[in-house]
């Protein structure tokens, strides 16, 4: 092939590649990231929790939509449970990890740390999980 016909040609497909990593042609949808997002709202001056503590700690839990499915705050009881205990969903054990007594914190849990494919009660299927949690207490 003459050069002069090569470059338009190799212009051409460098646009085409360069498009199609931007995703202009579609392609997949964007997954959801992989780990738990945490974001302090309030650093509680306490000690920091660790697995294998017991913990006791006031939250609601949301979709990404705004829904409520859970809150230990309108049942009025808080819930204590042993941090890195396997019952619990992987996005709790990773992200309360470090969090402060008297803290607050919001962790935006994705789907596989989560319910995944099943779900749970109100909660569908691949549901990516908002909890705001308050850290009230941290014993070991």
């Amino acid at each position: 092939m003459p050069l002069h016909c090569r470059v338009p040609l190799f212009a051409f497909l460098l646009i085409v590649a360069l498009a199609s990593g931007c995703g202009l042609f579609g392609g997949e949808d964007e997954e959801p990231p992989a780990e738990v997002v945490i974001e302090d709202l309030e650093v509680g001056t306490g000690p920091a929790a660790a697995p294998g503590q017991t913990l006791t700690v006031h939250y609601v839990g949301r979709l990404e939509n705004g829904t409520t499915f859970d809150s230990s705050r309108e049942r009025d009881q808080p819930f204590t449970f042993v941090l890195g205990d396997p019952r619990l969903i992987q996005g709790w054990n990773d992200g309360i990890v470090g969090m402060r007594e008297g803290g607050l914190r919001r962790i935006t849990i994705p789907p596989a740390l989560g319910y995944g494919a099943r779900g749970s009660g109100s909660i569908p299927p691949n549901a990516t999980l908002i909890f705001e949690i308050e850290l009230l207490d941290v014993t070991d």
